[in-house]
């Protein structure tokens, strides 16, 4: 039998490429509306304010229907419900092409939340079925560098298609959500065929170590669950410490989306730029954004470096936004470069602390209820970003609301902490060793 390391790595090469394009294929059709920002206002009157709603809404949506879709999947098994998920958010995404005006673009967006609702939860759960904790971060950000992926690849795709202005008498935005919504039904077909449920229905592992692993995950859920003391989903609102997980998710994810629907029209400002040109320097930062989330998150193998992690890429978040703010072109796209490259060293060291205290549906529920709360963010930071542009004039104006709420966001990640204590790793141990012995 393999040991436990060549084991991790095995699932990583074999699930992680499947899971990574599902993801940059869900960020691109959520965000692709951003490289349409200005074309939407000049065709069909959208203003900056109508846009920052158009582009939260589909975030309330999404959270609203975060925790009945995760625990569904719990229920029916992950590849079933991604696969549903793909094909009614590819489907829906390809409709954008027919918004006519303000209130059709707020439908649309509504429709695709709901739709997508439980993909991103979803895996985060799915993968703690996977790997041990010492190992879920470094899964954890394997997984976000498609969002990263998605960015680098999204803006300079978006800025291309924008250039089939009048093709088959549609307009470039109506081609770009066509073109870039389709490709996830077909996705769909290959991880309904590709996607096993669990290790114990996985080809690429023996049945020895698909069971030890199983045996060595539910061994670290109840030690965590029994050390604080969360046994159920409505306990999770007394639980301190889930509570600072989504108030610190809250103030990264208003940053996160700030950054993916804005940027190109910030980088706009710095000069006559072509829309290729304009989707090529938006990629920049997001090149920076894989290599966090490449190089950080597999050094969090205990909570405390995790914690130390999180603030200290907080306040880089808080750094890189300000000098954006305050800069010209060359710094400022510096400045958004440093807050991108701490992005998704936030969120995969950060989705292992509720997975270290709940355990089953729980946990399940748990994650989705981080996650909902959380994307709130992904209403507030367009939102107010669209609102300061028409109150102010000024685009770069609600960056100064991102730094204050990642601030926030800094100071209660003082706080974090694991579910077990080192006496509660002890449990874990122990409890592993009850299990029945499938090392040869």
């Amino acid at each position: 039998m393999r040991s436990p390391k060549v084991i991790s790595s095995l699932i990583l090469r074999k699930l992680m490429p499947l899971l990574i394009i599902a993801y940059i294929m869900a960020f691109l059709d959520r965000t692709n509306i951003g490289m349409a920002k200005e074309r939407l206002e000049i065709d069909l009157g959208i203003s900056a304010t109508a846009y920052g709603i158009g582009a939260g809404l589909f975030f309330l949506t999404y959270a609203l229907s975060e925790i009945p879709s995760n625990l569904i999947m719990h229920k029916v098994g992950a590849r079933f419900w991604i696969t549903r998920i793909m094909v009614s958010w590819g489907i829906i995404s390809a409709c954008m092409m027919f918004v006519q005006g303000e209130w059709s673009f707020y439908a649309m967006r509504m429709l695709l939340g709901i739709a997508e609702a439980g993909l991103f939860p979803g895996i985060m759960y799915f993968l703690t079925q996977w790997f041990v904790r010492k190992d879920r971060a470094k899964a954890n950000g394997m997984f976000l560098l498609g969002v990263s992926f998605a960015s680098i690849l999204g803006a300079p795709l978006g800025g291309l298609l924008l250039t089939m202005e009048g093709i088959g008498g549609l307009h470039g935005w109506q081609w770009m959500f066509l073109l870039e919504g389709v490709p996830a039904v077909f996705l769909a077909i290959i991880v309904w065929r590709m996607l096993p449920d669990r290790p114990t229905q996985a080809t690429f592992l023996t049945h020895a170590e698909a069971m030890d692993l199983e045996a060595r995950v539910a061994a670290e859920e109840i030690a965590g669950s029994a050390a604080s003391g969360t046994h159920r989903l409505t306990g999770i609102w007394k639980d301190r410490q889930i509570l600072l997980v989504v108030g610190i998710y809250l103030s990264h994810q208003i940053a996160v989306y700030a950054l993916s629907f804005f940027l190109p029209s910030l980088i706009g400002t710095y000069g006559v730029l072509s829309s290729t040109e304009i989707g090529l320097l938006t990629a920049v930062p997001w090149i920076f954004a894989a290599l966090g989330a490449f190089l950080i998150p597999r050094h969090a193998t205990t909570g405390t470096r995790g914690r130390k992690i999180i603030t200290m890429a907080m306040i880089g978040i808080c750094a890189g936004f300000t000098l954006g703010a305050v800069s010209g072109p060359i710094v400022g796209l510096i400045g958004f470069c440093m807050g991108a490259f701490c992005f998704f060293i936030v969120q995969p060291i950060l989705f292992t602390f509720p997975a270290s205290r709940l355990s089953g549906s729980t946990l399940a529920g748990g994650i989705a209820f981080v996650n909902t709360i959380g994307l709130l963010g992904g209403f507030l930071g367009p939102y107010v970003m669209g609102y300061m542009e028409d109150a102010t004039g000024s685009k770069f104006s609600g960056l100064w609301f991102v730094v204050v709420v990642c601030a926030i966001g800094a100071v209660l990640s003082f706080f974090l902490k694991y579910g077990e204590t080192q006496a509660d790793a002890g449990v874990a141990e122990s409890a592993s060793a009850h299990q029945p012995s499938l090392r040869n």
